[in-house]
């Protein structure tokens, strides 16, 4: 129940879903919210947070956010969300670090949002950690830090946060804030894409196509790509789509390699990525007959991403 803001090549973590305690005054609640009724859930949540239960606080800032049970209101969610940061409640601190950068119901502001997320990141909250460590690599709110970047990545990736694991391998890969270990980037890469994490899919797929890291395997590069290109990375369907032209690690399938970079061209923005898949599709195209390009274009027009 998460969302992500992708910013460049790392993560800043959105709120958070609902935290519900397991205790008596919550049963209501967590049972209406549980069955979809987000309308009695906010109810019973309300007089709880008006009373003073931080964690009350922070989960009626949430349905404000999603506009669960009530109208979507950046104003009230952020309220909310900061009545329970300021009694040190880790959630509603990381949530309130997001509502200042995207300026969301209160004024942007850089500075505000690294002192909530790094209150949360002190007390372990691996999202802010991925958030604050952002802060430091773009040098928003805080000086510019590859170090510290690192640092706060680390400490998110090893309790499993796959945004910062992804963003670890890269600053691993690039030399930023560590030694350049691309045996190592490759690990954290894989980490994150085990997960699910399209990007860190997409990062393995290129590890494993260049061999950097981990030993050359157009297989397992197809393997990665697929999975990332399947969840819509416009950067993996590019690098699949060249896979199947040029049958590497698959049967060459202009059909495939047509549909893929078609998909990569309407999942970019403009720029190099889209410029070269509508460039490379067309030049296969004349390679086609035009039953084959019906085809594709029929399989890129029903394509959806896997959930």
């Amino acid at each position: 129940m998460s969302r992500a803001l992708l910013l460049a090549a790392v993560c800043v973590a959105s709120i958070l879903g609902p935290v519900f305690p397991v205790s008596a005054g919550f049963d209501e609640a967590v049972a209406a919210y549980n069955r979809g009724d987000f309308a009695t859930a906010v109810r019973e949540l309300r007089p709880l947070a008006e009373q003073g239960d931080m964690t009350a606080q922070y989960n009626l800032g949430f349905m404000y956010d999603s506009g669960h049970g009530v109208p979507q209101d950046d104003a009230e969610a952020f309220k909310w969300y900061r009545k329970a940061a300021e009694q040190g409640d880790a959630d509603g601190q990381s949530s309130l670090g997001v509502m200042y950068h995207m300026g969301r119901g209160v004024e942007q502001d850089f500075a505000e949002a690294s002192k909530w997320f790094r209150r949360a990141a002190e007390q372990g909250h691996a999202d802010a950690q991925t958030n604050l460590a952002f802060l430091y690599r773009a040098g928003q709110g805080v000086p510019r830090d590859d170090t510290e970047a690192a640092r706060w990545y680390r400490s998110a990736a090893g309790q499993g946060n796959a945004a910062a694991q992804n963003s670890l391998g890269t600053m691993y890969k690039k030399g930023q804030g560590v030694l350049r270990d691309h045996a190592e980037a490759a690990m954290w890469y894989r980490r994150a894409a085990e997960q699910g994490d399209a990007d860190g899919q997409y990062n393995t797929g290129v590890a494993y196509h260049i061999g950097q890291g981990v030993d050359q395997d157009d297989f397992e590069a197809v393997n990665w790509y697929r999975k990332a290109a399947e969840q819509g990375n416009p950067k993996a369907q590019h690098n699949l789509a060249i896979m199947y032209k040029k049958g590497n690690g698959v049967p060459r399938d202009y059909v495939r390699a047509h549909m893929w970079y078609s998909l990569a061209a309407r999942n970019s923005p403009a720029g190099r990525i889209r410029h070269k898949s509508i460039k490379w599709r067309d030049e296969i195209a004349r390679q086609m007959t035009p039953a084959q390009i019906a085809e594709a274009e029929k399989l890129a027009r029903e394509w959806k991403p896997k959930e």
